[in-house]
């Protein structure tokens, strides 16, 4: 049986789901290594934008420890040496993606989360990086990534405690952007990306460029690099679409290209 499945809503739109809800939506050897496969597969297809969720009442509860505990030293080792591969492969992606966060996202399912450019979130969502209750740190760009969405302050305060958070609270904090009753964060989470995909497909992914890389740069050399992004818009048949398309009163229909 799949432990991930990949689904595509409104053309354009790639929805990825966790499916292991008798286990949480736990990370198994089998269910990383599906996952990065789905991933792969949106690299290759026609998606202009990708969703995250879990099945059941869980995003991703993190590793399965049941699993973890016949692991030995090497094969921990190299599992994380995996996780962070497939987690830098999803934020690395040109496309934006979404984390819709039903549940519990704890540890490596929080770290999921973080490797997305947006979270939302359910009321009846739980997070935290709770790896320090179970004398290890976060492995899986937790520790990175964290810090740089609420600072280094929050994250360490979270890190340390193992705070656990509720999505309300998640979202006061400026860890997810938007929280959702249980029954409409997956609607919502596929109307938001409905809506981002129906923009410039290469506008997108240049400012999501402009963006990722900027933050790691002085601000001058960050307003160059943003020019530079845009320099990739000029010569494009949407920017020449979009304009025609004004000029005609009606909704632009962008091709990618």
């Amino acid at each position: 049986m799949n432990t991930v499945t990949l689904h595509t809503h409104h053309s354009y739109v790639a929805l990825i789901e966790l499916n292991r809800p008798d286990a949480k939506n736990a990370i198994s050897l089998q269910l990383l290594a599906e996952l990065q496969e789905k991933i792969q597969e949106v690299k290759r297809n026609k998606a202009r934008v990708l969703v995250i969720t879990g099945v059941g009442d869980s995003f991703c509860s993190g590793a399965d420890l049941k699993e973890r505990k016949s692991m030995s030293d090497l094969q921990v080792k190299q599992f994380l040496k995996n996780i962070n591969l497939c987690f830098s492969d999803l934020a690395n992606l040109s496309i934006p993606t979404i984390a819709a966060i039903n549940g519990f996202a704890f540890g490596g399912g929080l770290e999921l989360a973080l490797s997305c450019d947006i979270r939302y979130a359910s009321e009846a969502a739980q997070m935290g990086l709770t790896e320090t209750k179970l004398g290890i740190i976060p492995g899986a760009g937790g520790t990175q990534r964290l810090s740089r969405i609420v600072g280094e302050s929050t994250a360490l305060e979270w890190i340390f405690s193992g705070k656990k958070l509720s999505g309300k609270e998640a979202m006061v904090r400026g860890l997810v952007s938007q929280v959702f009753s249980p029954d409409s964060l997956k609607e919502s989470s596929l109307a938001l990306a409905r809506e981002i995909s129906e923009s410039a497909p290469i506008a997108v992914s240049a400012a999501k460029k402009a963006v990722r890389r900027g933050l790691e740069l002085p601000m001058e050399s960050a307003l160059e690099w943003e020019r530079l992004c845009y320099f990739e818009t000029i010569g494009t048949k949407d920017r020449l679409e979009a304009l025609q398309a004004f000029a005609e009163k009606r909704k632009p229909n962008f091709k990618g290209e």
